[in-house]
């Protein structure tokens, strides 16, 4: 259907080297959008390029801290200096820190939201201009459940993503009129190298997950390629400021 039809797009995903981002950027790539991969890790970034070339799509490893405003910024002008145009970012680059509230020091706290949620407003600030020139574009900005739920061991993250929230809300509302919709997708539990390790430090989190998640299971990075095709796509022109959750069901129990 032409509504999901990405061809001749252009897609920015950061952290789009593994897990959700990696999940999210082979959907927009079936679809037919060009990618450019953001992260770090070169030999890891340029492993994920080549994998989602194999869909027949034009696809590029772009390197880049986007903690700060200025790797933002380089990578939006490096991204578009490499494919000519923007049409789509998804901000997805995040981490965490795993403690009591209590234990935090000021330096942690601002990785974590220097990380999640600044990046994305630099991100943000810096793509503007592009999707401008381009007529439109589409932001999907990747919250979390822990935008809606609190969570004891990861008040850092959990305030990082209840401002993506927010933060995507401000946006939708600030650039409709450049025919730019701005959403959030908060993936629930989803198997990935983050998710692994907090199994490993909190004590039966997979048991509880799986017993109050509706579909049985934890989330693979798959279940976020149809929402990322959907938000990126003609398919969702008047849909903006939204959070959609993927999460089996997880947030819809009491």
């Amino acid at each position: 259907m032409k509504l999901f039809d990405l061809k001749g797009r252009v897609a920015l995903v950061t952290g789009g080297n593994g897990g959700i981002g990696l999940g999210m950027a082979e959907g927009l790539a079936e679809a037919g959008a060009a990618i450019a991969v953001v992260g770090r890790n070169q030999a890891k970034g340029e492993a994920a390029a080549h994998k989602l070339a194999a869909h027949g799509v034009d696809c590029a490893f772009i390197a880049a801290d986007v903690a700060g405003e200025a790797g933002c910024r380089a990578m939006v002008r490096d991204t578009v200096a490499r494919f000519g145009r923007l049409d789509i970012l998804v901000n997805n680059a995040g981490t965490n820190i795993r403690k009591r509230p209590e234990a935090y020091d000021a330096t942690e706290w601002h990785q974590v939201i220097d990380t999640n949620l600044s990046s994305a407003f630099y991100a943000c600030q810096a793509a503007y201009p592009a999707l401008c020139k381009a007529g439109g574009g589409k932001i999907i900005n990747i919250g979390s459940m822990t935008s809606i739920f609190g969570v004891a061991f990861a008040v850092a993250y959990a305030a990082s993503k209840g401002g993506i929230v927010q933060l995507s809300k401000s946006l939708a509302t600030a650039w409709a009129k450049d025919n730019i919709q701005v959403n959030a997708v908060l993936p629930g539990w989803i198997d990935t190298d983050l998710t692994r390790t907090a199994r490993v430090q909190v004590e039966g989190l997979h048991d509880r997950i799986v017993a109050r998640t509706p579909a049985g299971r934890w989330g693979v990075p798959e279940d976020l390629a149809g929402v990322a095709v959907f938000l990126a796509s003609p398919a969702s022109d008047f849909v903006t400021g939204t959070a959609i959750p993927i999460d089996g069901g997880y947030s819809a129990q009491g």
